[in-house]
Protein backbone atom coordinates (compact mmCIF):
# COMPACT_ATOMS: atom_id res chain seq x y z
CA UNK A 1 0.00 0.00 0.00
CA UNK A 2 1.39 3.04 -0.94
CA UNK A 3 2.24 5.97 1.68
CA UNK A 4 0.41 8.63 -1.18
CA UNK A 5 -2.76 9.63 -1.24
CA UNK A 6 -3.47 8.08 -4.67
CA UNK A 7 -3.78 10.69 -7.16
CA UNK A 8 -2.50 13.63 -5.34
CA UNK A 9 -0.33 15.48 -7.40
CA UNK A 10 2.33 18.50 -6.70
CA UNK A 11 2.20 21.73 -8.71
CA UNK A 12 4.98 24.07 -10.01
CA UNK A 13 3.19 27.62 -9.64
CA UNK A 14 6.07 29.77 -9.90
CA UNK A 15 10.00 29.90 -10.51
CA UNK A 16 12.24 32.99 -9.92
CA UNK A 17 16.04 33.36 -9.40
CA UNK A 18 18.23 36.25 -9.22
CA UNK A 19 21.03 36.92 -11.62
CA UNK A 20 23.61 34.40 -11.84
CA UNK A 21 27.04 36.11 -11.94
CA UNK A 22 30.65 34.92 -12.11
CA UNK A 23 32.03 34.65 -8.92
CA UNK A 24 34.30 38.08 -7.58
CA UNK A 25 32.10 40.16 -9.82
CA UNK A 26 28.55 41.92 -9.82
CA UNK A 27 27.09 39.77 -6.43
CA UNK A 28 30.48 39.33 -4.75
CA UNK A 29 29.40 41.60 -1.86
CA UNK A 30 26.09 39.19 -1.53
CA UNK A 31 26.08 36.11 0.55
CA UNK A 32 24.61 32.93 -0.16
CA UNK A 33 21.95 33.73 2.65
CA UNK A 34 21.14 37.53 1.30
CA UNK A 35 20.90 35.88 -2.67
CA UNK A 36 18.14 33.38 -0.78
CA UNK A 37 15.96 35.38 0.25
CA UNK A 38 16.13 37.53 -2.96
CA UNK A 39 14.60 35.00 -4.63
CA UNK A 40 12.10 33.72 -2.40
CA UNK A 41 10.55 37.40 -1.36
CA UNK A 42 10.83 37.99 -5.59
CA UNK A 43 8.73 34.63 -5.82
CA UNK A 44 6.52 35.60 -2.77
CA UNK A 45 5.51 38.95 -4.21
CA UNK A 46 5.60 37.84 -8.19
CA UNK A 47 2.83 35.26 -6.86
CA UNK A 48 1.32 37.19 -5.00
CA UNK A 49 1.24 34.70 -2.07
CA UNK A 50 -0.29 35.17 1.56
CA UNK A 51 2.99 34.26 3.43
CA UNK A 52 0.72 32.92 5.84
CA UNK A 53 -0.19 30.38 3.66
CA UNK A 54 3.53 28.63 3.56
CA UNK A 55 3.48 25.57 5.22
CA UNK A 56 7.36 25.11 5.08
CA UNK A 57 10.16 25.84 3.03
CA UNK A 58 13.37 23.64 1.97
CA UNK A 59 16.10 24.99 0.44
CA UNK A 60 19.95 23.70 -0.77
CA UNK A 61 23.51 25.01 -0.80
CA UNK A 62 26.73 23.82 -0.95
CA UNK A 63 29.46 25.38 1.00
CA UNK A 64 27.33 26.42 3.62
CA UNK A 65 27.80 29.29 5.95
CA UNK A 66 29.62 28.01 8.90
CA UNK A 67 27.91 31.04 11.10
CA UNK A 68 24.29 29.90 9.82
CA UNK A 69 24.14 26.88 8.55
CA UNK A 70 20.76 26.38 8.05
CA UNK A 71 20.01 28.48 5.20
CA UNK A 72 16.65 27.93 4.72
CA UNK A 73 15.63 28.69 8.71
CA UNK A 74 17.09 32.02 7.65
CA UNK A 75 15.79 32.55 4.86
CA UNK A 76 12.66 31.96 6.67
CA UNK A 77 12.86 34.07 9.64
CA UNK A 78 13.22 37.29 6.98
CA UNK A 79 10.26 40.02 8.13
CA UNK A 80 8.51 38.65 5.19
CA UNK A 81 7.22 35.50 7.30
CA UNK A 82 5.98 34.78 10.35
CA UNK A 83 8.24 32.78 12.57
CA UNK A 84 6.23 29.83 12.64
CA UNK A 85 6.78 28.42 8.97
CA UNK A 86 9.39 25.46 9.74
CA UNK A 87 12.19 25.39 7.17
CA UNK A 88 15.31 22.85 6.32
CA UNK A 89 18.22 23.00 4.38
CA UNK A 90 19.90 19.64 1.85
CA UNK A 91 22.91 19.56 0.17
CA UNK A 92 23.08 17.12 -2.82
CA UNK A 93 25.84 18.49 -4.35
CA UNK A 94 25.09 20.66 -7.45
CA UNK A 95 21.66 18.76 -6.90
CA UNK A 96 20.91 20.48 -3.81
CA UNK A 97 17.74 22.76 -5.30
CA UNK A 98 16.26 19.26 -6.68
CA UNK A 99 16.56 17.50 -3.49
CA UNK A 100 14.80 20.87 -1.54
CA UNK A 101 12.33 20.99 -4.48
CA UNK A 102 11.58 16.49 -3.92
CA UNK A 103 11.74 17.12 -0.44
CA UNK A 104 8.95 19.84 -0.44
CA UNK A 105 7.20 17.38 -3.03
CA UNK A 106 7.15 14.51 -0.82
CA UNK A 107 5.99 16.45 1.88
CA UNK A 108 3.13 17.95 0.12
CA UNK A 109 2.16 14.32 -1.61
CA UNK A 110 2.29 12.63 1.52
CA UNK A 111 -0.77 15.01 3.00
CA UNK A 112 1.52 17.40 5.41
CA UNK A 113 1.88 20.21 3.71
CA UNK A 114 0.24 22.42 1.00
CA UNK A 115 2.32 25.32 -0.21
CA UNK A 116 5.78 25.19 -0.18
CA UNK A 117 8.91 27.26 -1.02
CA UNK A 118 12.08 25.40 -2.47
CA UNK A 119 15.12 26.20 -3.87
CA UNK A 120 18.63 26.53 -3.37
CA UNK A 121 21.63 29.77 -3.74
CA UNK A 122 25.59 29.79 -3.58
CA UNK A 123 27.69 32.25 -3.33
CA UNK A 124 31.06 30.97 -4.66
CA UNK A 125 32.49 34.60 -3.90
CA UNK A 126 32.41 34.13 -0.33
CA UNK A 127 33.63 30.42 0.69
CA UNK A 128 34.65 29.92 3.91
CA UNK A 129 38.79 30.28 3.91
CA UNK A 130 39.77 27.59 6.84
CA UNK A 131 42.83 28.12 9.30
CA UNK A 132 45.64 25.21 9.16
CA UNK A 133 45.33 22.26 11.43
CA UNK A 134 48.40 24.13 13.55
CA UNK A 135 47.06 27.15 14.01
CA UNK A 136 43.24 26.11 14.86
CA UNK A 137 45.24 23.38 17.59
CA UNK A 138 46.71 26.78 18.55
CA UNK A 139 43.33 28.50 19.09
CA UNK A 140 41.58 26.50 21.08
CA UNK A 141 44.31 25.53 23.42
CA UNK A 142 45.02 29.40 23.24
CA UNK A 143 41.02 29.17 24.61
CA UNK A 144 41.34 26.57 27.66
CA UNK A 145 44.18 28.70 28.87
CA UNK A 146 44.01 30.23 32.18
CA UNK A 147 46.96 32.73 32.10
CA UNK A 148 48.75 34.88 29.86
CA UNK A 149 51.95 32.56 30.13
CA UNK A 150 49.29 29.42 29.21
CA UNK A 151 48.14 31.46 26.32
CA UNK A 152 51.80 32.31 24.82
CA UNK A 153 52.83 28.97 24.90
CA UNK A 154 50.05 27.68 23.26
CA UNK A 155 50.86 29.84 20.21
CA UNK A 156 54.65 29.05 20.49
CA UNK A 157 54.68 25.91 18.38
CA UNK A 158 53.00 27.56 15.70
CA UNK A 159 54.81 27.72 12.56
CA UNK A 160 55.08 30.35 9.62
CA UNK A 161 53.16 27.15 7.67
CA UNK A 162 50.50 27.34 10.40
CA UNK A 163 49.09 30.83 8.93
CA UNK A 164 48.62 29.30 5.36
CA UNK A 165 44.95 29.98 4.66
CA UNK A 166 43.06 26.74 3.32
CA UNK A 167 40.26 26.89 0.49
CA UNK A 168 37.84 24.37 -0.07
CA UNK A 169 38.77 22.29 -3.35
CA UNK A 170 36.09 21.56 -5.71
CA UNK A 171 37.39 18.03 -5.71
CA UNK A 172 36.37 14.44 -4.61
CA UNK A 173 37.71 13.56 -1.05
CA UNK A 174 37.77 10.06 -2.32
CA UNK A 175 39.46 10.16 -5.53
CA UNK A 176 41.63 13.68 -4.92
CA UNK A 177 40.29 14.27 -8.51
CA UNK A 178 38.71 17.80 -9.36
CA UNK A 179 35.66 17.96 -11.43
CA UNK A 180 37.35 19.04 -14.33
CA UNK A 181 40.05 16.11 -13.90
CA UNK A 182 37.05 14.32 -13.85
CA UNK A 183 35.64 15.60 -17.05
CA UNK A 184 38.63 15.09 -18.97
CA UNK A 185 38.06 11.17 -18.09
CA UNK A 186 35.24 11.19 -19.31
CA UNK A 187 35.91 13.06 -22.51
CA UNK A 188 38.47 10.52 -23.14
CA UNK A 189 36.33 7.18 -22.02
CA UNK A 190 33.71 8.27 -24.56
CA UNK A 191 35.78 9.30 -27.38
CA UNK A 192 34.22 12.83 -26.44
CA UNK A 193 36.39 15.63 -29.46
CA UNK A 194 37.06 18.70 -28.07
CA UNK A 195 35.37 20.23 -31.36
CA UNK A 196 31.85 18.59 -29.97
CA UNK A 197 32.57 20.28 -26.81
CA UNK A 198 33.21 24.11 -27.77
CA UNK A 199 30.41 23.33 -30.59
CA UNK A 200 28.19 22.29 -27.32
CA UNK A 201 29.39 25.25 -25.60
CA UNK A 202 28.61 27.56 -28.04
CA UNK A 203 25.17 26.47 -28.52
CA UNK A 204 24.81 27.24 -25.04
CA UNK A 205 26.07 30.62 -25.09
CA UNK A 206 23.80 31.02 -28.41
CA UNK A 207 20.78 30.27 -27.19
CA UNK A 208 21.16 31.80 -23.44
CA UNK A 209 21.68 35.07 -25.51
CA UNK A 210 18.49 34.63 -27.79
CA UNK A 211 16.43 33.77 -24.93
CA UNK A 212 18.14 37.00 -22.99
CA UNK A 213 17.45 39.74 -25.80
CA UNK A 214 13.61 38.37 -26.65
CA UNK A 215 13.30 38.17 -22.24
CA UNK A 216 11.98 34.73 -21.76
CA UNK A 217 15.16 34.60 -19.64
CA UNK A 218 15.21 37.84 -18.29
CA UNK A 219 11.67 37.12 -17.12
CA UNK A 220 12.59 34.48 -14.57
CA UNK A 221 14.97 36.81 -12.88
CA UNK A 222 14.53 39.19 -10.27
CA UNK A 223 16.21 42.51 -10.92
CA UNK A 224 19.51 43.19 -8.36
CA UNK A 225 20.83 46.62 -6.81
CA UNK A 226 23.95 45.83 -6.45
CA UNK A 227 25.43 46.89 -3.19
CA UNK A 228 27.83 48.00 -1.60
CA UNK A 229 26.28 51.62 -3.55
CA UNK A 230 23.30 50.12 -4.65
CA UNK A 231 23.74 52.01 -7.76
CA UNK A 232 23.44 49.78 -10.53
CA UNK A 233 21.21 47.30 -11.23
CA UNK A 234 21.68 44.12 -12.21
CA UNK A 235 18.72 42.49 -14.63
CA UNK A 236 20.64 39.17 -16.26
CA UNK A 237 23.28 37.00 -15.91
CA UNK A 238 26.45 38.43 -17.04
CA UNK A 239 28.50 35.17 -18.25
CA UNK A 240 26.39 34.72 -21.03
CA UNK A 241 28.66 35.60 -24.84
CA UNK A 242 26.66 36.90 -27.63
CA UNK A 243 29.56 37.31 -29.47
CA UNK A 244 31.71 34.51 -28.91
CA UNK A 245 32.55 32.18 -31.97
CA UNK A 246 33.81 28.39 -32.52
CA UNK A 247 37.18 29.90 -33.46
CA UNK A 248 37.39 31.75 -30.11
CA UNK A 249 36.37 28.53 -28.32
CA UNK A 250 39.16 26.74 -29.99
CA UNK A 251 41.79 28.80 -29.49
CA UNK A 252 41.35 28.41 -25.05
CA UNK A 253 44.11 25.94 -23.93
CA UNK A 254 43.42 23.30 -22.01
CA UNK A 255 43.22 23.83 -18.30
CA UNK A 256 42.88 20.28 -16.31
CA UNK A 257 45.39 17.96 -18.91
CA UNK A 258 47.38 20.96 -20.78
CA UNK A 259 49.29 18.08 -23.00
CA UNK A 260 46.37 15.79 -24.23
CA UNK A 261 42.98 17.69 -22.56
CA UNK A 262 40.22 18.89 -24.66
CA UNK A 263 38.25 20.86 -21.23
CA UNK A 264 39.03 24.52 -21.45
CA UNK A 265 37.28 27.60 -19.50
CA UNK A 266 34.74 28.07 -22.75
CA UNK A 267 34.06 24.50 -22.87
CA UNK A 268 32.49 24.43 -18.64
CA UNK A 269 30.53 26.54 -16.07
CA UNK A 270 32.04 29.20 -14.61
CA UNK A 271 31.50 29.56 -10.66
CA UNK A 272 28.60 31.70 -10.08
CA UNK A 273 26.86 33.36 -7.53
CA UNK A 274 22.75 33.54 -7.22
CA UNK A 275 19.86 31.83 -5.59
CA UNK A 276 16.51 30.37 -7.03
CA UNK A 277 13.52 29.52 -5.88
CA UNK A 278 9.79 28.04 -7.05
CA UNK A 279 7.06 27.30 -5.20
CA UNK A 280 4.96 24.29 -5.03
CA UNK A 281 1.35 23.34 -4.26
CA UNK A 282 -1.11 20.55 -4.00
CA UNK A 283 -3.04 20.26 -6.66
CA UNK A 284 -6.52 20.91 -4.67
CA UNK A 285 -5.25 23.59 -2.56
CA UNK A 286 -3.55 25.40 -6.13
CA UNK A 287 -7.70 25.14 -7.51
CA UNK A 288 -8.86 26.87 -4.25
CA UNK A 289 -6.81 30.05 -4.52
CA UNK A 290 -7.09 30.54 -8.09
CA UNK A 291 -3.52 29.46 -8.99
CA UNK A 292 -2.59 28.01 -12.49
CA UNK A 293 0.27 25.33 -12.28
CA UNK A 294 2.64 25.85 -14.82
CA UNK A 295 3.03 21.92 -14.28
CA UNK A 296 2.77 19.23 -12.57
CA UNK A 297 5.60 16.88 -11.11
CA UNK A 298 5.12 13.29 -12.75
CA UNK A 299 8.00 11.94 -11.33
CA UNK A 300 11.92 11.86 -10.19
CA UNK A 301 14.40 9.35 -9.05
CA UNK A 302 18.01 10.02 -8.08
CA UNK A 303 21.70 7.11 -8.55
CA UNK A 304 24.76 7.05 -7.62
CA UNK A 305 27.89 6.17 -9.20
CA UNK A 306 31.55 5.03 -8.07
CA UNK A 307 33.36 9.16 -7.76
CA UNK A 308 36.82 6.83 -9.01
CA UNK A 309 34.80 5.87 -12.72
CA UNK A 310 32.87 8.09 -14.29
CA UNK A 311 32.27 11.17 -11.84
CA UNK A 312 29.40 12.70 -13.64
CA UNK A 313 28.05 10.14 -15.39
CA UNK A 314 24.78 9.29 -12.96
CA UNK A 315 22.15 10.75 -14.79
CA UNK A 316 22.34 8.07 -17.05
CA UNK A 317 21.43 5.85 -14.26
CA UNK A 318 18.57 8.09 -13.25
CA UNK A 319 16.80 8.60 -16.02
CA UNK A 320 15.74 5.41 -16.95
CA UNK A 321 13.99 5.55 -14.09
CA UNK A 322 12.60 8.42 -13.62
CA UNK A 323 10.57 7.56 -17.00
CA UNK A 324 9.75 4.44 -16.17
CA UNK A 325 8.02 5.77 -12.82
CA UNK A 326 6.29 8.41 -15.61
CA UNK A 327 5.34 5.76 -17.26
CA UNK A 328 6.89 7.44 -20.44
CA UNK A 329 9.73 7.05 -22.76
CA UNK A 330 12.36 9.84 -23.81
CA UNK A 331 10.21 10.07 -26.74
CA UNK A 332 7.13 11.17 -25.31
CA UNK A 333 9.47 14.23 -24.00
CA UNK A 334 8.74 18.11 -25.86
CA UNK A 335 12.00 19.67 -24.02
CA UNK A 336 14.81 17.63 -22.05
CA UNK A 337 17.09 20.17 -20.02
CA UNK A 338 20.68 18.52 -18.87
CA UNK A 339 23.03 20.56 -16.59
CA UNK A 340 25.87 21.43 -17.80
CA UNK A 341 28.73 21.15 -15.36
CA UNK A 342 31.00 20.93 -18.65
CA UNK A 343 30.16 20.19 -22.61
CA UNK A 344 32.34 16.97 -22.13
CA UNK A 345 29.67 15.68 -19.24
CA UNK A 346 26.98 16.87 -21.26
CA UNK A 347 28.23 14.31 -24.32
CA UNK A 348 29.21 11.72 -22.12
CA UNK A 349 25.79 11.54 -20.75
CA UNK A 350 24.11 11.55 -24.22
CA UNK A 351 26.23 9.19 -24.97
CA UNK A 352 24.74 6.81 -22.08
CA UNK A 353 21.20 7.71 -23.09
CA UNK A 354 21.87 5.38 -26.14
CA UNK A 355 23.80 2.56 -25.07
CA UNK A 356 22.82 -0.63 -24.34
CA UNK A 357 26.33 -0.68 -21.67
CA UNK A 358 24.31 2.18 -19.46
CA UNK A 359 21.17 0.73 -19.80
CA UNK A 360 21.84 -2.25 -18.33
CA UNK A 361 23.74 -0.80 -15.20
CA UNK A 362 20.65 0.95 -14.66
CA UNK A 363 18.25 -2.60 -14.80
CA UNK A 364 16.65 -2.15 -18.15
CA UNK A 365 17.08 -3.90 -21.51
CA UNK A 366 16.97 -1.00 -23.59
CA UNK A 367 18.47 2.26 -24.14
CA UNK A 368 16.54 5.53 -22.80
CA UNK A 369 17.48 6.69 -26.58
CA UNK A 370 19.05 9.30 -28.49
CA UNK A 371 17.91 13.21 -27.64
CA UNK A 372 16.84 15.11 -30.42
CA UNK A 373 19.53 17.85 -29.95
CA UNK A 374 16.49 20.58 -31.43
CA UNK A 375 14.91 19.89 -28.17
CA UNK A 376 17.94 20.00 -25.69
CA UNK A 377 18.47 23.31 -23.45
CA UNK A 378 17.25 25.40 -25.90
CA UNK A 379 17.70 28.46 -23.19
CA UNK A 380 21.33 27.68 -23.08
CA UNK A 381 22.72 25.81 -20.07
CA UNK A 382 24.97 26.01 -17.04
CA UNK A 383 28.15 26.65 -19.19
CA UNK A 384 26.52 30.04 -20.18
CA UNK A 385 24.60 30.91 -17.80
CA UNK A 386 26.52 29.67 -15.01
CA UNK A 387 26.44 27.32 -12.07
CA UNK A 388 25.61 28.47 -8.56
CA UNK A 389 26.02 25.25 -7.23
CA UNK A 390 22.93 25.68 -4.48
CA UNK A 391 20.86 27.19 -6.94
CA UNK A 392 20.93 25.54 -10.22
CA UNK A 393 18.25 23.31 -9.51
CA UNK A 394 15.39 25.03 -9.14
CA UNK A 395 16.72 27.59 -12.18
CA UNK A 396 16.31 24.38 -14.69
CA UNK A 397 13.54 23.75 -13.06
CA UNK A 398 11.73 27.03 -13.70
CA UNK A 399 12.94 27.77 -17.04
CA UNK A 400 11.91 24.58 -18.38
CA UNK A 401 8.16 24.62 -17.10
CA UNK A 402 8.03 28.00 -18.53
CA UNK A 403 9.04 27.11 -22.02
CA UNK A 404 7.24 24.08 -22.06
CA UNK A 405 4.01 26.56 -21.64
CA UNK A 406 5.43 28.76 -24.24
CA UNK A 407 5.81 26.14 -26.62
CA UNK A 408 2.72 23.67 -25.89
CA UNK A 409 4.47 21.31 -24.98
CA UNK A 410 3.45 18.33 -22.31
CA UNK A 411 6.20 16.58 -21.10
CA UNK A 412 9.71 17.74 -20.33
CA UNK A 413 12.86 15.55 -18.87
CA UNK A 414 16.14 17.48 -16.67
CA UNK A 415 18.88 15.66 -15.37
CA UNK A 416 21.43 16.58 -12.96
CA UNK A 417 24.97 15.49 -12.37
CA UNK A 418 26.71 16.36 -9.16
CA UNK A 419 29.59 15.77 -7.05
CA UNK A 420 30.23 12.50 -5.45
CA UNK A 421 28.86 10.61 -8.27
CA UNK A 422 25.55 11.36 -7.79
CA UNK A 423 22.64 12.22 -10.52
CA UNK A 424 19.13 13.18 -10.41
CA UNK A 425 16.46 13.17 -13.32
CA UNK A 426 12.85 14.54 -13.26
CA UNK A 427 9.78 14.50 -15.41
CA UNK A 428 7.51 17.09 -15.40
CA UNK A 429 4.07 17.37 -17.32
CA UNK A 430 2.53 20.44 -18.24
CA UNK A 431 -0.96 21.57 -16.80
Amino acid sequence: MSIYEPGRRVAIIAGVRTPFAKAGTTLRHLNAIELGKAAVSELIHRSNLDVNAVDLIVFGTVVPNVLAPNIAREVALMPLFPKNVQAWSVSRACASANQAITDAADQIALGHAHIAIAGGSESLSNVPILHSRGFSDALVAASKAKTLGQRLQAFAKVRAKDFIPITPAIAEVTTGESMGQSAEKMAKLNSISRREQDELALASHMNAARGTSDGRLTAEIAPMYVPPKYEQTMTADNGIRSDTSIEQLSALKPVFDRRYGSVTAGNASPLTDGGAAVLLMSEERAKALGYTPLAYIRSYAYAAIDPGEQLLQAPVLAAPVALKRAGLTLQDMDLVEMHEAFAAQVLSNLRGFESKYWAGRAGFSSPVGEVDRSKLNVMGGSVAIGHPFGATGARITTTLVNELGRRGGQFGLMTVCAAGGLGFAMVVERA
